[in-house]
């Protein structure tokens, strides 16, 4: 790999930008395509599309393109979930959300909730949701889910989880509450655009009830952003 090329990638690792090398294999020469930009010169859009497939599926592998035989490797930022409030949804959906191979954080300044002994090994801390967002900086590869249904602690952070690069945010609650939600918002300067971003009611209409299959309705609905985003 070329120096130029390899420092790109390692800005874009630090950046926690998704990128993939692609090298063709018959004549050694290597692109770097990240995720979001336009393809450089001698990748063409068949190759960009199978760029993009890969790395929604963190999949590296070879592929052949027009009588080409290339190789995409991913190098993908890992899979962070944010969740802004320690209830007793937050229990199931964490333990969830690890299973599928996120790194979970839980933010919520009230110390009863906050507790380590609710959260076992896991990144708990109580800051105030949008300062510890900012700490955290959100990027493409992070799920933001709102669930304390207090808008001094969920509004705060949609506004920030919103005019971040996350690919996903939800947010608990009816959907009278997320009209009310949808209206704070804009009285704090978030655009319509940004506000249609936010999945509310959170989680796949799979008629869930309990804390876990609500835990479970996210989950799935944030798997299938991730894997199939519109």
């Amino acid at each position: 790999m070329k120096r130029e090329l390899l420092d790109r990638l390692l800005r874009a690792r630090r950046a926690k930008r998704p990128a993939a090398v692609v090298t063709d294999l018959e004549t050694g020469e290597q692109w770097l395509v990240e995720s979001g930009e336009r393809a450089p010169g001698g990748v063409g859009e068949e190759t960009l599309a199978a760029v993009r497939a890969a790395l929604r599926a963190d999949r590296a592998g070879p592929v052949e393109i027009g009588g080409r035989a290339l190789f995409i490797n991913v190098y993908n930022p890992p899979l962070r979930m944010i969740v802004i409030g320690a209830v007793h949804i937050a229990q199931p959906l964490v333990g969830a959300a690890r299973l599928a191979g996120f790194e979970v954080f839980v933010i919520d300044p009230r110390h009863a909730f906050a507790a380590d002994a609710r959260f076992p090994d896991v990144r708990v801390t109580t800051q105030w949701p949008d300062e510890a967002l900012a700490a955290l900086a959100p990027d493409a590869r992070c799920a933001i889910v709102a669930l304390t249904h207090d808008p001094k602690l969920d509004d705060p952070a949609l506004a920030i989880a919103l005019r971040s690069e996350a690919f996903y945010v939800g947010a608990l609650g009816s959907r009278k509450t997320h009209a009310k939600r949808v209206e704070r918002l804009r009285e704090q300067g978030v655009s319509d655009e940004q506000i249609a971003r936010i999945r509310g009611p959170v989680g796949l209409a799979i008629g869930a009830r309990t804390p876990a299959e609500i835990a479970i309705s996210i989950i799935a609905e944030v798997v299938q952003q991730l894997r199939q985003p519109a």
